[in-house]
């Protein structure tokens, strides 16, 4: 028995009615949350270069496709044999350059390849991006579907006015103190953000992402040398923010 198999053979048995009460009760719905969490921490090992981590994470995500697929198999929709023969399909039908005849000078025109191979596959709408999505990937998925339709930005300078527009409107809005008025704006300006982001090819998620890595990280530090944080007075914790921000700026 090969490690795949042996793999699917024990979430039959967890699935099975001798198997395990948690597992026996999972839908795709209640499994959802789990898949997304799985991504974020394999993500995360990536990130870190842990490579231990990375190869227990991969192994997770792995385990919630398996699962999904022999709730389906007991539904009686498919079973993971279906899923892997689809996915074969459609890896060597988007990559013709690889197992056809079809020649490409870059990853760029690999990428639009693939989109016009897809979009001859299904009948995709313009903006059909799941909700479930991050909200700033999503702005970035809608900007670069906008531009395929020749509606875009030419520079950065150019969606860098933009974004100082919007955030005047942002201050207007903050003035008039109505809420509504100002998370409507926020909305803006950080979707023009995001199309700032995409126009320095900056993936804006990953950017916000190692943001909060950053100010954490900074913040730790603070509360190691001065256990006492709280009861610092404002000039003093922008004294000490400041002393920690230049020691670990190398690192950053």
């Amino acid at each position: 028995m090969t490690s795949f198999q042996q793999l699917i053979e024990i979430v039959k048995k967890l699935r099975g009615p001798n198997g395990c009460p948690w597992d026996k009760a999972q839908t795709h719905s209640s499994l959802t949350p789990f898949a997304i969490e799985e991504a974020h921490e394999l993500e995360e090992a990536i990130v870190n270069n842990d490579k231990e981590n990375l190869k227990e994470e991969l192994g997770d995500l792995l385990f919630q496709s398996v699962l999904h697929a022999e709730i389906a198999r007991q539904n009686g929709d498919f079973d993971i044999h279906d899923v892997i023969d689809h996915l074969n399909n459609k890896m060597t039908s988007r990559h013709p350059h690889v197992f056809a005849d079809v020649e490409v000078k870059d990853a760029t025109e690999v990428v639009k390849n693939w989109e016009d191979i897809k979009a001859t596959e299904k009948d995709v709408a313009p903006f059909d991006i799941p909700n479930s999505f991050p909200a700033l990937l999503k702005a970035h998925k809608i900007g670069k579907r906008a531009k395929k339709l020749d509606f875009d930005w030419s520079t950065p300078e150019e969606v860098l006015l933009k974004v100082k527009e919007e955030l005047a409107e942002l201050e207007e809005a903050i003035a008039e103190k109505n809420q509504a008025h100002i998370e409507e704006e926020m909305g803006d300006l950080l979707f023009s953000m995001a199309q700032l982001a995409r126009h320095l090819d900056i993936e804006s998620e990953k950017a916000l992402r190692l943001g909060n890595m950053k100010f954490v990280k900074r913040f730790e530090k603070m509360l190691r040398e001065e256990p006492q944080f709280k009861d610092l007075s404002a000039q003093q914790k922008e004294k000490l923010w400041q002393k920690v921000k230049i020691e670990l700026q190398p690192n950053d």
